[in-house]
C-alpha cells in the first residue's frame, strides 16, 4: 500500500441530554462530511463509564442514553446504511488495541492531559484508571479503523495530538517488523524514512459555532450539567421551549455592533451571532452585515424563528426514533457487525506486528 485510504471517524459519549452545542459542534458536521467521505460514527459507551456510577447513571441509564444518541444521529441525517453507526462496546477490538496503546503511550503524555485534571479535580488519587487512560482508548477507537481524519472541537485537539504521538511511536518502534510483513506506508519521521502502519490522523476543525456557549453565561461552554435548563437548547425541546430559551438568553443592553471587532468583549452577543451563523451556514461577518446596529429585541426573535425551523423537525424525528428501540437496536447491531470486520482486519495485522501468536 502506497498511501492510507481516506476515512473519517468520530464518536460521542452517551451521556444524555444532547444539546445545540453537540449538534452544531459535532453531529451536524458529521452529516456534511458523509457526503464526500467514507465515515464511521460511534456511540462511545465504554468512555461513558470512566467516572463513578453516580455520574453516568448506571446500566439502564447508559442503555437509554446510547439509544437516544443513536436516534439523534439518524434524526439529524446520518445515513446508517451508506456509512457505519454503532456502539463501541460491540466491537471488542477497540479495547484490545487500547491495551497495546497502554504499552506504547508514556505516563508523561497522559499526565499532561488537561481533561483528566478537570474531571478528576483535587481528588486525583480517587479517580479511576479508566479516566486517566481513556485517551489511549480514544486513540484505539480512531486507529483500529486507521482513520485519516477526525472532526474535533477545540477541547479534543489535545487528545488527537496524543493519538498522533501514539501512532508515530508504534510506527517507529515496529518499523522494521511492519516492513518485513509488507504492511507499511513509507513516511518521514524527522530525517528518517520509516514504514508506518497507522496514519497520523488529521483534525477536521469546525465552522463558526464549533464551540457553543451557555445561553446564560457566554464565557462557559453549553453543557448538560448546568443546573439551569435555560442555559442550553436540548435536541428534544419542542418549538415553544426552543423559542422561549432563545428569547430569555442573556444579552447586554447595547445593540449588535456594526463590525465583527465589536463582538470581542461581548461574549453573549458573540455566542448568539455564532449560533445564527452556524444555523444559516454563513459566518459572523455575514450576520453582522444583516443585523449590525439593531437591538436584541429584533435579533433574538429572528434567531428564535431560525432555531425552531432548523431544530424542531430534528427533535420530532428524534423522539419518534427513540420510541422505536427495536429499530435503533437493529441499526447498532448491523453497524457493529460491519465495524467488527474492519477492526479485526487491523487487529490481525497488529497482533502479527507486535508478535502475538494467533490462528
Amino acid at each position: 500500500m502506497s498511501t492510507f485510504e481516506p476515512l473519517v471517524f468520530s464518536g460521542v459519549q452517551p451521556t444524555g441530554n444532547l444539546h445545540l452545542g453537540n449538534y452544531l459542534g459535532a453531529v451536524r458536521r458529521w452529516v456534511a462530511l458523509q457526503e464526500n467521505n467514507n465515515c464511521i460514527y460511534c456511540v462511545v459507551d465504554q468512555h461513558a463509564i470512566t467516572q463513578a456510577v453516580s455520574v453516568w447513571g448506571g446500566p439502564a441509564e447508559l442503555q437509554r442514553n446510547t439509544r437516544e444518541v443513536t436516534a439523534a444521529f439518524l434524526a439529524a441525517g446520518i445515513d446508517a446504511e451508506k456509512h457505519i453507526v454503532f456502539n463501541q462496546s460491540r466491537v471488542r477490538q477497540h479495547a484490545e488495541l487500547a491495551w497495546v496503546f497502554n504499552c506504547i503511550a508514556r505516563m508523561g503524555w497522559l499526565n499532561r492531559m488537561t481533561q483528566f485534571k478537570d474531571k478528576a479535580g483535587k481528588d486525583r488519587e480517587n479517580a479511576s484508571v479508566g479516566l486517566f487512560a481513556y485517551p489511549n482508548l480514544m486513540a484505539a477507537d480512531i486507529l483500529v479503523y486507521r482513520a485519516t481524519h477526525v472532526p474535533v472541537g477545540e477541547d479534543q485537539k489535545q487528545h488527537l495530538e496524543l493519538t498522533r504521538d501514539i501512532a508515530q511511536k508504534f510506527n517507529t518502534d515496529f518499523s522494521d517488523r511492519i516492513a518485513e510483513l509488507g504492511l507499511g506506508v513509507e513516511t518521514q519521521s524527522g530525517d528518517e524514512t520509516i514504514q508506518s502502519f497507522f496514519p497520523l490522523t488529521e483534525p477536521v476543525i469546525g465552522g463558526p459555532a464549533a464551540r457553543v456557549m451557555s445561553l446564560r453565561d457566554g464565557t462557559k461552554k453549553m453543557s448538560k450539567s448546568d443546573p439551569s435548563d435555560l442555559s442550553r437548547i436540548n435536541l428534544t425541546d419542542d418549538e415553544d421551549t426552543i423559542s422561549k430559551k432563545i428569547r430569555k438568553a442573556k444579552t447586554d443592553s447595547e445593540p449588535l455592533p456594526s463590525d465583527i471587532e465589536g463582538l470581542k468583549e461581548r461574549p453573549e452577543a458573540d455566542n448568539l451571532v455564532g449560533i445564527y451563523a452556524a444555523l444559516t451556514d454563513t459566518d459572523k461577518e455575514g450576520v453582522i452585515r444583516d443585523f449590525g446596529g439593531q437591538q436584541f429585541s429584533v435579533f433574538k426573535p429572528a434567531l428564535a424563528d431560525l432555531a425552531v425551523a432548523k431544530l424542531a423537525p430534528i427533535a420530532s424525528q428524534m423522539r419518534r426514533l427513540s420510541a422505536d428501540t427495536t429499530y435503533i437496536d437493529s441499526v447498532l447491531k448491523n453497524g457493529g457487525e460491519r465495524a467488527s470486520v474492519l477492526a479485526e482486519k487491523t487487529m490481525r495485522n497488529v497482533r502479527d506486528i507486535v508478535g502475538f501468536l494467533q490462528d
